[in-house]
């Protein structure tokens, strides 16, 4: 059994994991703000100055490159801004796993702790039962870290996805204003 001395630390440790994770949620959430802000700015800003520019166009031709400049740096702008929401969302969400992980692992060694202390003070003959629990035990913590690396593998592939797909599309966004200009 678990003494008040025990339980209550228990509560402290929960207690502080759940403020960390408020901290950090609000600070997110801070920077979600910051990036709205300027994104909703630097369009309002690249807005006028595309409009100040096609009042400027005198034929066709001049159009169809006004048109060109102003189309590559909004798509460029638009992929930029979807890593950096992209960036956030996964931050937010490693930073939700690890505390999740800390606080699984640390109630596992509380477990264990207990699950010690108890089995020192079994009935003889219980050996058995107390060596099943613990290989039971051995085999959930090697089932938990399996899916804990799959996961981040997922998250980094997801990542590399992502960065590359981005990256990709800046290309296709150049190459196709490079045409337009040749056109």
């Amino acid at each position: 059994m678990l003494s008040p001395e025990q339980i209550i630390e228990i509560q402290k440790s929960q207690i502080a994991a759940l403020v960390s994770l408020g901290q950090k949620s609000f600070s997110n959430i801070e920077k979600a703000v910051e990036l709205n802000m300027s994104t909703a700015r630097n369009a309002l800003d690249d807005g006028a100055q595309a409009i100040k520019s096609i009042f400027d166009v005198k034929d066709v031709q001049e159009l169809m490159a006004v048109s060109s400049s102003i189309s590559q740096p909004i798509a460029e702008k638009a992929l930029g801004y979807g890593k950096e929401v992209y960036l956030l969302s996964s931050g937010i969400a490693t930073d939700t796993v690890k505390v999740f992980e800390d606080r699984l692992a640390e109630g596992n060694k509380k477990l264990v702790e207990i699950f010690e202390s108890a089995s020192k003070n079994a009935p003889a003959g219980s050996e058995s039962a107390v060596a099943m629990m613990k290989s039971a035990i051995t085999a959930a913590n090697s089932a938990y870290d399996s899916i804990s690396k799959a996961a981040k593998q997922v998250v980094e592939m997801t990542e590399s996805n992502v960065n590359t797909a981005a990256n990709s599309a800046v290309k296709a966004a150049k190459a196709t204003s490079a045409s337009k200009k040749a056109a």
